[in-house]
């Protein structure tokens, strides 16, 4: 996968009659191995952003290609995690991990050998028979992010995905997605972290009312905005009332 690039993406949906913009003519791109942040305020378009980059949802106008190829779908090059985990409840921990793989079609032996590795690599050892409400929130968010890795992916999109785990939760699964970013994963992650996404992220997008106001460096952008729209969304993300 070279890069994931919207060229002029606008998506309409229907209101009370009226065409209403979710997102109106947005470009930009995320290259191989790049973690881009996606942030804004709630309804600004952030995460029919991350649908579409999925191929959950598709642009009204404008093109939307991943690796040079239009998206038609979802593609084994990219999994996706949801702040809701979307774990099954009646299946465990492994039969969780191991469902996509069977529905991919993969080999018995692959399967018990990446399911070992990312249980390993999430910190789940001895949670393997467990169910899904006999685990944290922080524990039920790393095995969906071990599900997502299992497919071997090129790209995770990452919708809000501390934003359903009590504050003590929020600290390991952060933890996990830096370890992805400094090991390459190429990465776009919705997120009000914005602490996490300043120290970790390459890149921001921050946008309001379905178009990007600002776009640049992380630290750049979080530190130093330049579009009073900006600063005044991180003045009251950073320093509520």
């Amino acid at each position: 996968m070279s890069s994931i690039v919207f060229d002029g993406v606008t998506r309409l949906f229907r209101r009370d009659g009226k065409d209403i913009a979710a997102l109106d003519n947005v470009s930009f791109e995320v290259r191989e191995k790049e973690f881009v942040a996606v942030v804004g305020p709630s309804g600004c378009g952030k995460t029919t952003c991350l649908r579409m980059a999925a191929g959950l949802d598709f642009p009204t106008t404008g093109s939307l290609t991943v690796g040079n190829k239009r998206v038609t779908g979802p593609g084994p090059d990219r999994s996706v995690v949801f702040q809701q985990f979307a774990l099954f409840p009646w299946k465990s921990v492994v039969e969780n991990i191991d469902f996509g793989l069977r529905a991919a079609g993969v080999a018995a032996d692959e399967r018990r050998s990446r399911i070992e590795r990312y249980v390993s690599l999430m910190g789940l050892q001895g949670y393997e028979s467990a169910f899904p409400h006999q685990l944290s929130g922080g524990m039920q968010q790393r095995v969906a992010i071990a599900r997502a890795l299992a497919m071997q992916p090129k790209a995770i999109l990452f919708d809000e995905p501390t934003s359903a785990l009590d504050p003590e939760l929020v600290g390991e699964v952060l933890g996990v997605m830096r370890k992805l970013a400094d090991d390459g994963m190429t990465m776009v992650v919705v997120t009000h972290e914005m602490g996490f996404a300043r120290d970790v992220a390459d890149r921001v997008l921050f946008i309001d009312g379905g178009i990007i106001v600002e776009q640049g460096v992380a630290k750049s952008v979080l530190d130093q905005p330049q579009h009073a729209r900006t600063q005044d969304f991180l003045r009251r993300v950073l320093h509520p009332m």
